[in-house]
């Protein structure tokens, strides 16, 4: 089963600009989680605590790199949601520059869940 986060657009202090320090600005998530769905088992992932979870982590976390956030959500996910078998994570930030959208993404596999 896999639970797809798309577009996650919240505000949040993010980046090292000066200006980025003070200024909540927007940011988009994108997110990919595999799990084992079992309809005998009571474990599934409630994709809007998911996302919850996620903008909090974010806003709370006044991040200097988006790598240093990526690497933040990743702990904070899989230590609520062990049964996760891979996940993926994608940060944009769609307003910092002109000419483009900027974003950094990460996936992680783990092989003995």
């Amino acid at each position: 089963m896999t639970i797809h986060i798309e577009q996650l657009s919240f505000e949040a202090i993010i980046g090292l600009l000066e200006f980025e320090r003070h200024t909540p600005q927007r940011i988009i998530i994108d997110l990919q989680a595999h799990y084992n769905y079992d309809a005998n088992d009571s474990f599934f992932i409630d994709y809007a605590q998911l996302a919850e979870l996620i903008k909090e982590i974010m806003v709370k976390g006044e991040f200097e790199l988006i790598e240093s956030a990526l690497v933040t959500l990743e702990s904070q996910i899989i230590q609520k949601y062990s049964k996760i078998r891979e996940l993926e994570i994608k940060i944009t930030k769609p307003d910092i520059l002109n000419n483009c959208q900027v974003a950094v993404s990460k996936k992680w596999v783990y092989n003995n869940r």
